[in-house]
C-alpha cells in the first residue's frame, strides 16, 4: 500500500493558512456607438400579395382537407396570419447600442464571449447587421442599422467578433428558390417603360 503522504503534495503547514487574493480589475462601461431604429425589416405590401398568398394558402389547404389533416390546416391558417399582423403591423423603434461590454438591444445585453461571427445583409433597401448568439435565444441577433454607416459599426464590431457570413443552410437556399420561382406580388415597374 501506498504511503499517504507520497500522495499530498509538499507544502508547509505556513503556506497552507496564508489566503489566496485574486484581484478582479472592472472596467467602465463605454459606449462606442449608440443608435435608434425598426426592430425589424418591414415592407408595406399591396392587395396583389395578399390575394395571391391566400389564393395559394387556400388551395393548400383544400388538398389536406381531402387528405384530412386538420392539425396541419390550423397551423398553416395560425402562420398565416401571423405572417398578415407582420405585414401590416409596423415595427417599433428600439435602441441599439455597441458597448465595451457587448452588444445592447431590445432591452437585453449580448456579453462579447456569448457572440459569434457578424456579417451585413441588406433587405427591402434597408442594411442589416447579423450577430451569432451562443447562449440562448434569439441564435442570431438582427440589428437594422438605420441611418448609422456600415464602416462605423464594422471597424468597432472587428475589435471584438469574426467578420464572416456563414454558409447559407439548405432551407435558406430552397426559401430563396421559391421566392424566385413563384412570386407573391409582380416586380415594380420601372419608371422608364
Amino acid at each position: 500500500m501506498a504511503d499517504k503522504s507520497a500522495l499530498q503534495p509538499n507544502v508547509s503547514p505556513h503556506e497552507e493558512s496564508q489566503p489566496i487574493t485574486v484581484s478582479v480589475v472592472k472596467e467602465p462601461l463605454k459606449v462606442y456607438l449608440q443608435w435608434k431604429s425598426p426592430a425589424r425589416p418591414f415592407k408595406r405590401r399591396d392587395r396583389e400579395f395578399y390575394t395571391t398568398a391566400g389564393s395559394i394558402i387556400l388551395l393548400v389547404c383544400i388538398i389536406l382537407l381531402f387528405l384530412k389533416e386538420f392539425l396541419l390546416i390550423m397551423a398553416i391558417v395560425a402562420f398565416s396570419f401571423f405572417l398578415y399582423i407582420l405585414n401590416t403591423v409596423e415595427p417599433e423603434e428600439v435602441e441599439h447600442q455597441i458597448t465595451s461590454k457587448g452588444i445592447f438591444t431590445l432591452n437585453k445585453t449580448y456579453f462579447w464571449e456569448h457572440l459569434g461571427r457578424f456579417w451585413f445583409d441588406e433587405q427591402w433597401g434597408e442594411e442589416i447587421l447579423y450577430v451569432e448568439n451562443y447562449s440562448g435565444l434569439p441564435p442570431r441577433l438582427m440589428l437594422m442599422l438605420g441611418k448609422t454607416e456600415k464602416k462605423t459599426v464594422n471597424a468597432i464590431l472587428e475589435r471584438y467578433l469574426l467578420h464572416e457570413r456563414p454558409e447559407k443552410s439548405q432551407i435558406a437556399k430552397w426559401s430563396q428558390w421559391l421566392q424566385q420561382k413563384v412570386p407573391l406580388e409582380s416586380p415594380a415597374k420601372s419608371p422608364h417603360k
